[in-house]
């Protein structure tokens, strides 16, 4: 504890670390400041009584993605998710189009474009989001029969989208400004902020059901039980490696000898790491938010299968975290080039030949490391919902928000470690359990 508690104050003897978290820690001030700004022309209470109505749907998990802010329909209704859908298809079109592709080889220059095409594809998809929402609420009504919006118009429409777009612009630009100057992911910490804030509140509805007898003790006791071995799983799996050992040959230049030593290629079981989950959530998301608020009878069907607990749901889920595990895998790990980097300085595998036989092993390891762990972060993120299905007991803080809320923890830890590390301070956690770098 002790250890600990000095490793925390060695941070704010780092003056570039600690720069970074008050950056970090002011811009998602600012976000949460943000999430209490109420678009205007909507009935704020006709609106949390609808919710109320449809809690546990899927416009519940959107609400989630977007820190609460739909529930209140704030500026950040919209969240991240328009950012990070644009990102989805920019990274799938870099993969089909040799023009993009050929952009994203060009280094730095050729990212910077693409970021800007990202940003030009928010835009546009948060546009379409915000007026589809805008028509669904004008035909929205509370329980007691209160329109949401009590004066529709196109006025209210065009309104509501410049605000929400607006509001995802910024959300944007805050994320970007973590990235670049704070500590962590900033698209990630936001999301996790989002996802943090509403833990007191889950704590009190599990008070109040269990006062009034709806939520049995041991009931409570054993869902803080689960949660405490999911967790403890998340953590080993994201933690867990496959250790590729590597062995370099003396090499004779002047009058030095280099190599002669062994080491190891760290495989990740799980490198794409919480990524897969919010790539998969925002993909079932966007259109299952434009079906719940356009009023039509085949759109309500496919919102209510796209539902979580729905078979429709838990297969497309599944299968889209489980794609976008080796997806994304496959972006930030290129065998070839580790191999072509092993051979330039001697480097090979024991029993495996240098150049292309090296990279088709490790691209055979890879793949059959990542599947176990693509298969894992699925059945966690359903998890939640076949035990509301099975014990009809409420499950707040599922398990989509915990893998979320874990990983970005650890990746960011990982960071301020690292920041540690070089310039010779103890990270935060002892030798024998520290975090991987």
């Amino acid at each position: 504890m002790i250890e600990g508690l000095q490793s925390f104050q060695n941070i704010f003897k780092v003056p570039e670390l600690k720069r970074r978290l008050l950056i970090t820690f002011g811009l998602l001030a600012a976000y949460r400041v943000g999430a209490h700004v109420p678009t205007p022309g909507i009935d704020g209470d006709a609106l949390a009584q609808f919710f109320d109505q449809v809690a546990g749907t899927l416009l519940g998990m959107v609400d989630l993605f977007s820190g609460g802010n739909l529930r209140r329909l704030t500026v950040f209704a919209l969240g991240i998710m328009p950012y990070i859908s644009a990102s989805i298809i920019l990274q799938l079109l870099t993969v089909v189009m040799p023009a993009l592709e050929r952009l994203a080889k060009e280094g730095e220059a050729g990212r910077k474009k693409i970021t800007q095409y990202t940003r030009y594809g928010t835009i546009v998809l948060s546009a379409i989001q915000a007026f589809g929402i805008a028509i669904g609420l004008e035909g929205m009504r509370s329980p007691s029969g209160i329109s949401v919006v009590p004066e529709p118009g196109w006025g209210f429409r065009f309104l509501t989208m410049l605000t929400l777009t607006s509001g995802t612009a910024l959300i944007m630009w805050l994320g970007e400004q973590i990235s670049e100057k704070g500590i962590g992911n900033g698209i990630s910490l936001i999301i996790f902020a989002g996802i943090v804030v509403r833990l007191p509140s889950a704590i009190v509805a599990s008070y109040t059901l269990m006062s009034t007898g709806e939520l049995k003790l041991f009931v409570f006791g054993g869902i803080v039980v689960v949660k405490l071995g999911v967790t403890t799983a998340v953590v080993l799996m994201q933690e867990g490696q496959r250790k590729i050992p590597v062995q370099y040959a003396k090499r004779v230049v002047g009058r030095r000898v280099y190599g002669g030593q062994s080491t190891h290629i760290p495989l990740r079981i799980n490198t794409a790491g919480v990524i897969p989950v919010i790539f998969a959530s925002s993909i079932i998301l966007f259109p299952a938010t434009l079906t719940r608020f356009i009023p039509h009878p085949w759109m309500q069907i496919l919102s209510d299968s796209l539902s979580p607990g729905r078979l429709v749901y838990t297969v497309l889920y599944s299968g889209f975290i489980i794609f976008f595990a080796y997806f994304y895998t496959a972006i930030v790990f290129n065998p070839v080039d580790l191999a072509d980097n092993m051979k330039k300085y001697g480097g090979f595998i024991p029993g495996v030949r240098p150049g292309r036989k090296t990279a088709e092993y490790i691209d055979r390891t890879l793949t059959r490391i990542t599947l176990p762990g693509a298969i894992a972060l699925a059945l966690v993120s359903i998890l939640p919902d076949f035990l509301i299905l099975w014990f009809n007991v409420p499950f707040f803080f599922g398990g989509t928000s915990l893998l979320i809320v874990v990983g970005v923890a650890l990746d960011t830890v990982r960071q301020m470690e690292s920041h540690l590390l070089m310039r010779h301070y103890e990270g935060f956690l002892r030798k024998k359990a520290k975090v991987r770098v």
